[in-house]
């Protein structure tokens, strides 16, 4: 009887325990704000375009209406005034003209990437550019001011050829017709120097001065490295570049046209990434990006004094874009926890003007988490960098779901910067380790190179071992952890799924490539003098190298899937055709294996319209609430307005 008592005892006292920890749980998750995907989507982007030719006014981007468009706002701070108001294709500002109020901006097709330049003035807007076809992309003002300067392949689709238009007739003229599959890298003030590059593989390439009066075209680099131009000087004598030649990193150098020699300017422990000099050449600014963050360095150029810029409190500047006579800066400055916000100084005054304030009223800034940086040892023992966002409801007694969010590219980088995606999930519990597996751009050349025709494989296991990272905080439900990613991105979530498909819990594949033949046979026509390069890392679909892309390409072995899958993709993609998502889809349905997807006809590679924005993500974040928490059904929506496709099948 006693025994009995004893094991009641315990009993009653394991219960009670237990009770009182769910208490705590609760309590500590309660804590934690939640917020909708409308208002986490209502965090505005809005940067700035530049100043009015007095200053008094700058020109703003924002999708505060929903869509880009342009406005402008006070530089002393204050409301923004909508100047154009398009409700279909999104707006991009340029610039003000330099000296009078009229206005360059871009658009293009709903995603399409085929740009048009158009100006707006006082009797309304003016396409500069051909509308048919044609791509052109804005490349700077002219010294003077009298005319801008562009890149269009209206000639070739191929090939941007570089034109000068001036803006009393607009005429456009041609500098420079682009026959041999070169890429434009800028042109000294006096038109008579352009720079430009060669491919040889997607870090490697070849840099070249070409003098327009004699058609002369010289080689600036000795080695095979990867080398980009910068900048002219303003006497036009020198041009800076950067280049990794003699190191993992690239270092700033400075090349004398007339002597045909270079010289070491700067050099850190990171890749610097840009350099410039403002209109006049009073002042220089050099941009690192440091362990996935980037750093400005400004500086007078007559001194080598280094310009102190305002601290503002929790975020770090990023960006300055110097007014024409250089007495003004527009600044950039954010975070990983905070939205980036841009403001107007005054270098004479030193005084400081917030222009935006894009973090949503309804949210609080306490509620959002700041990324850490961490590092993980892979199958092999080389050390993996990733961005690391850990729920504030995360703990031993509350353990959280996971995801292992990879970049697009490939090449590309997963950076310390806000995005409402991320802040969106994690502030709905999971977990987010952004993984800069090898092939990754930002830390080194040798660890960039070492996923060359290798995709799917150690690129691969690199995101596995972040999977047995989280798995192995006491904070992660080891159980229940997916992969996401767009474009590059959402090929690895493929090929985690279907090449090591218990690896991970779920999959969201956001317009990844799905069958490598088709995509690398099918790349915009303006992308010519990048396809060698291309086909260098991944493999020339048309040569022996087919095999290896067919057995890479997730397309072909969808039989193997058996973990959820998402599938999101924009109609008008140009890079990531509609038909891999469609197929990918019908082919993991024949599995059995729950399928949803969702098709936006109105956006092309990456959402920008906010309601598709609010559409895709939220729904996003209903399938891992079913298929990784296992919360039940969240009742994925039909049809919206014809805009959005969604497909289940269980």
């Amino acid at each position: 009887m006693m025994k009995k008592l004893l094991v009641i005892s315990l009993g009653l006292l394991l219960f009670y325990s237990c009770k009182e920890e769910k208490k705590e749980e609760t309590a500590q998750t309660s804590a934690i704000k939640q917020y909708s995907i409308e208002q986490f989507m209502d965090n505005e982007n809005a940067y700035a375009n530049g100043y009015s030719p007095d200053k008094s006014k700058v020109l703003m981007t924002s999708n505060r209406s929903g869509i880009y468009n342009m406005y402008t706002v006070p530089a002393s701070g204050g409301e923004m005034t909508p100047i154009t108001q398009s409700d279909s294709a999104s707006i991009y500002g340029i610039s003000y003209f330099p000296e009078d109020e009229r206005i360059l901006f871009r658009m293009d097709g709903n995603g399409d990437e085929i740009f048009k330049i158009y100006m707006k003035d006082s009797t309304g807007i003016k396409a500069l550019t051909p509308t048919e076809k044609v791509r052109a992309l804005f490349r700077g003002w002219a010294k003077d001011g009298k005319s801008f300067f562009y890149g269009s392949n209206e000639r070739d689709s191929k090939y941007m050829d570089h034109y000068e238009m001036d803006i009393e007739t607009f005429t456009p003229k041609v500098i420079y017709k682009n026959e041999d599959g070169l890429q434009f890298g800028g042109m000294s003030d006096d038109r008579k120097y352009i720079a430009l590059t060669k491919a040889i593989n997607t870090n490697d390439s070849d840099l070249f001065i070409l003098n327009t009066e004699t058609g002369e075209r010289t080689k600036v680099n000795d080695t095979l490295s990867g080398n980009s131009p910068q900048d002219f000087s303003p006497d036009g004598k020198s041009l800076y570049y950067t280049t990794d030649a003699d190191g993992e990193y690239s270092r700033l150098m400075k090349y004398s046209i007339a002597e045909g020699t270079s010289e070491k300017v700067a050099e850190r422990n990171w890749d610097i990434t840009d350099f410039y000099l403002t209109h006049n050449g009073t002042y220089q600014l050099m941009f690192t990006n440091e362990d996935a963050k980037t750093e400005m360095e400004v500086k007078e150029v007559g001194t080598g004094n280094v310009v102190d810029f305002p601290e503002i409190e929790g975020q770090s500047i990023n960006s300055a874009s110097f007014s024409r006579d250089e007495t003004m800066a527009l600044l950039r400055a954010g975070g990983s926890h905070t939205p980036t916000n841009s403001y107007s100084y005054n270098l004479k005054t030193k005084k400081l003007n917030q222009l935006t304030d894009v973090l949503n009223d309804e949210i609080n800034a306490d509620d959002l988490v700041s990324a850490e940086v961490v590092r993980f040892k892979s199958f092999d023992g080389l050390e993996i960098p990733a961005i690391y966002y850990q729920p504030k409801q995360a703990s031993a007694e509350n353990k959280v779901p996971a995801m292992v969010w990879v970049h697009g590219g490939p090449g590309g980088q997963s950076r310390q910067g806000f995005s409402s995606t991320i802040q969106y999930l994690v502030n709905h519990g999971y977990a987010i380790l952004a993984v800069n597996n090898r092939g990754s751009s930002g830390y080194g050349k040798s660890f960039y190179k070492m996923d060359d025709q290798n995709h799917g494989d150690k690129d691969l296991k690199d995101c596995i071992a972040g999977k047995d990272w989280l798995a192995e905080q006491e904070v992660i439900d080891g159980e229940k952890i997916g992969i996401i990613g767009g474009s590059y991105g959402g090929y690895m979530t493929m090929a985690a799924l279907t090449y090591a498909p218990e690896e991970f819990d779920v999959g969201v594949n956001i317009f990844g490539v799905t069958n490598w033949l088709r995509t690398l046979k099918s790349i915009p026509p303006w992308w010519e003098s990048f396809k060698e390069a291309l086909y260098n890392e991944m493999g020339d679909p048309n040569t022996a190298d087919s095999v290896r892309l067919r057995e890479i390409s997730p397309l072909f072995h969808t039989n193997k899937v058996t973990k959820p899958l998402m599938v999101l993709q924009g109609a008008q993609d140009p890079r990531v055709l509609q038909v891999e998502s469609d197929e990918i889809v019908a082919g993991v349905k024949k599995n059995g294996v729950p399928v949803e997807y969702v098709l936006f006809e109105d956006e092309g590679h990456g959402f920008v319209k906010k309601e598709n924005q609010i559409e895709s993500f939220g729904k996003i974040k209903d399938f891992l609430d079913k298929y990784l928490k296992g919360e039940g059904q969240q009742g994925m929506d039909t049809n919206k307005s014809g805009n959005v496709e969604l497909e289940s099948s269980k």
